[in-house]
């Protein structure tokens, strides 16, 4: 660690002036020790009470307090010593996390996400991920998990089997599914309020009046939220869906999608992911057809490598991060039986870049 505190031992000398909390940093870090709530409290020049009530989510913190107290957490490194805690309050501080398909990038960004926001409630997940193809791994993953006294469980879901399967189980201890809501009636708010709609209008704009759509698999609750969207987002633009091809996110799907299309007829193809389109644009390239020129492409997630495609991906932008956080509030809710707050949906953002231009005449 760089920046640490003065030893806890020292926290009842007078401040020394302006550069008291640089030294008390530098002072722990020659001592080699982790900081304390004391030396976040002598940081922030606030009561070490103040610092415990932030740390276990007590909202009624006056801002510019709260934003000290942040401003000490992050300058000397602060990490919450769980075996202190629960030796103190005899709970394990532990929480199990049950997923799968983590190679792909939704579930592990809202995995990550999780994980971040339990780190900083002073959890720690214990990660169990789950073979979607053999019902008994949930069984034994439950048995590990039992086995680490675990105050409550997160089972996150993308497909239908896992679901299905988390809703049979007895967790024993306070759980949450967290599932991307599957509502036909209104779908993702956010996404077809905000987010696909801005996308088919920005095509629209273009001259653009056929697509393709190159689908999620079909038993993945956002796969089928996505392809609602852009149905009533195409209707209410007046652009016809010319295709709707099932893929399995990958870019390899992508690609065969469209290199296997007799022909493209159509002058955008919008995918249900990034990954997707990537493979959707080598396979338009190996057509002999331009991007944009030609035909349009745009996905969905803005990946951290979507602005370096070639050429750039024109995506929609969504905090899947947030969903992960939010999902870990949930549990944290009904652990400690406080207030439950409305999740709420995913945002998203149109992001236009270069891969999306006017329709060609």
């Amino acid at each position: 660690m760089t920046d640490q505190a003065i030893p806890a031992t020292e926290q009842g000398r007078p401040d020394a002036g302006p550069g008291a909390d640089r030294k008390a940093r530098h002072g722990a870090a020659a001592a080699g020790k982790p900081a304390t709530i004391y030396d976040v409290a002598h940081a922030a020049g606030v009561s070490h009470q103040t610092v415990s009530r932030y740390l276990k989510g007590f909202e009624g913190i006056r801002p510019e307090t709260r934003a000290k107290v942040e401003r000490a957490l992050a300058e000397l490194d602060y990490r919450p010593n769980l075996t202190a805690r629960s030796l103190t309050t005899g709970r394990s501080r532990r929480i199990g996390a049950l997923t799968h398909d983590i190679d792909k990038y939704g579930p592990s960004k809202i995995l990550g996400a999780a994980s971040a926001a339990a780190r900083d409630a002073g959890y720690v997940l214990d990660v169990v991920t789950l073979d979607t193809t053999d019902t008994a791994s949930i069984r034994e993953a439950l048995a590990i998990i039992a086995e680490h006294d675990v105050e409550g469980i997160l089972a996150l879901s993308s497909t239908d089997e896992m679901t299905h399967a988390f809703e049979g189980i007895d967790f024993r201890v306070p759980a949450l599914i967290a599932a991307e809501p599957d509502e036909p009636s209104r779908v993702q708010s956010q996404l077809a309020t905000v987010g696909m709609p801005a996308l088919v209008a920005h095509l629209a704009q273009l001259g653009h009046r056929r697509l393709i759509f190159l689908a999620g698999p079909h038993h993945w609750s956002a796969a089928r939220n996505r392809t609602r969207a852009l149905q009533v987002a195409a209707e209410t633009q007046g652009l016809e869906v010319a295709a709707i091809l099932e893929g399995d996110w990958s870019a390899r799907s992508g690609h065969e999608l469209v290199r296997d299309l007799h022909e493209i007829d159509a002058t955008a193809i919008v995918s249900a992911n990034d990954q997707m389109a990537l493979g959707a644009i080598l396979a338009l390239s190996e057509r002999g057809l331009d991007v944009p020129g030609d035909v349009s492409v745009s996905g969905i997630d803005d990946l951290p490598d979507a602005a370096f495609y070639t050429p750039p991906l024109t995506t929609l932008r969504m905090d899947l991060s947030g969903r992960g956080r939010a999902a870990f509030a949930e549990l944290l809710s009904r652990i400690d039986g406080s207030e439950a707050h409305e999740p709420e949906p995913v945002q998203s953002e149109l992001i236009v870049r270069n891969s999306t231009g006017p329709a060609p005449r």
